[in-house]
């Protein structure tokens, strides 16, 4: 374990150094990034806490964080520097950490608790964290969130599912909290970068409505209970805090629950997502808070989780076409390689075609968000775009690989299978 967690340290200190020394630091307003950084990857090892024993520290009260949105004024699809440089170390982190954990933790569906360590040594959720609380968001960065989701992906869909659980509720907690949420939970996840949160929002219904649900919610004096069952809960056995949607007078809410003994967890396997140790969650008359007042849009919640699954998905779709790239230029038949074929080559060429057509979308639709602009229509196209092509993508890239592509020796399996939860889970992420 020790070797782990220093392994973590050094690669978090190795990408932090890199630009330690650039003067582009204090012009993007990262000095403090890096120093928050650097000082919580000195900590070595993990805390543990029981269900019993760990206490969300509401501290000082904090003035109500909202974050402006960005001026643009038109759709620009070069990356600044800042963006560049976050997304070259997400890859790195993607193909160094990431990818060589996803076989075992997909295998053994336990996401790897060495992850969390590496996830503080580089700081994710600093990235989310208002500027105020020592994180680096001086501004909506909606563009710069899902750039990092597609990076991880690469790595692996699951695991940058779970690791992007905590980072999106505090994406969703400073944009919608109210001043009391956002006091107790944005001072906590400050405070202690070992709470994990995430999403309840999926039902057991033919056809799920994020907007028609069953679980239900209920005034109780200042808080709320809630009564009714989720599923597809990533996490949800070990989270700490859960971002809960539910029916309040004939209109979809979401409520935040801390883990408590009312809520039952059963294991919920699932086609894919196997690293995130899916369940199913039960309410009990659990009290919860409000997340947001009367600012709160439900529709624009879950659009904004559709687009960190697209992202995600467009990484991961990314990765099936490099490694059928390889593969077919590795692979002979007849006497040369498969890539010579037409019938591969098209398939590779209609990969990198689609790949592009789905990130165009998605940015699209994030720049409008980013800028405060009605983005419904373009994150509903995008997902529709990205459910569609990733699974051909996925069944293109199996296809390729013949007999080898339905076997686990190659990682297309997996990747076809996680693929799959782009058309299927609705919100459970938040850009």
């Amino acid at each position: 374990m020790n070797n782990m967690v220093n392994k973590a340290q050094g690669f978090g200190l190795s990408i932090l150094t890199k630009v330690a020394g650039s003067d582009l630091l204090d012009q993007l307003k990262l000095r403090k990034f890096l120093e928050k950084s650097l000082y919580q990857s000195s900590k070595a090892g993990f805390k543990t806490f029981s269900q019993t024993q760990k206490i969300l520290k509401s501290g000082q009260k904090i003035q109500r964080q909202r974050l402006p949105h960005q001026s643009k004024s038109l759709f620009d699809l070069n990356l600044t520097e800042e963006q560049q440089m976050t997304c070259e170390a997400m890859q790195q982190f993607a193909s160094e950490v990431l990818y060589p954990l996803a076989h075992d933790a997909d295998h053994h569906e336990i996401f790897p608790e060495e992850l969390w360590q590496y996830s503080t040594d580089l700081g994710l959720n600093f990235y989310a964290l208002p500027e105020a609380l020592g994180g680096v968001a001086a501004e909506q960065n909606i563009v710069s969130n899902v750039l990092m989701a597609q990076q991880l992906a690469q790595g692996d869909f699951s695991l940058t599912a779970g690791l992007l659980s905590t980072f999106s509720v505090i994406n969703a907690i400073t944009r919608w909290g109210s001043e009391q949420v956002q006091t107790e939970y944005l001072t906590a996840f400050a405070d202690d970068p070992h709470l994990k949160a995430t999403f309840a929002v999926q039902e057991v219904t033919v056809a799920f409505n994020p907007y028609q649900l069953k679980t239900k919610a209920t005034s109780n004096g200042d808080n709320y209970l809630i009564n009714g069952e989720k599923t597809l809960v990533m996490l949800g056995e070990t989270a700490d805090i859960y971002l809960v949607s539910a029916d309040l007078n004939g209109k979809t809410e979401v409520f935040i629950v801390q883990r408590n003994n009312t809520i039952t967890a059963q294991k919920s396997p699932a086609m894919g997502l196997k690293a995130t140790q899916t369940m199913n969650l039960k309410f009990n008359n659990t009290l919860a808070q409000r997340l947001g007042d009367d600012d709160f849009d439900c529709t624009a919640f879950i659009d904004l989780g559709n687009l960190m699954w697209c992202a995600m998905a467009v990484g991961t779709c990314e990765a099936v076409k490099k490694y059928c790239v390889q593969y077919a230029n590795e692979r002979t038949a007849f006497g040369e390689p498969i890539s010579h074929r037409q019938s591969v080559a098209f398939m590779i060429a209609d990969m990198a075609i689609e790949i592009d057509a789905m990130q165009m979308l998605i940015l699209n639709a994030a720049s409008l968000a980013e800028s405060g602009q009605d983005f419904h229509r373009e994150a509903y196209l995008a997902r529709l775009l990205c459910a569609e092509k990733s699974m051909k993508i996925g069944t293109d890239g199996v296809q390729i690989l013949g007999g080898h592509g339905f076997t686990k020796e190659h990682p297309v399996e997996r990747w076809y299978r996680d693929l799959r939860a782009t058309a299927i889970v609705h919100s459970g992420l938040h850009a």
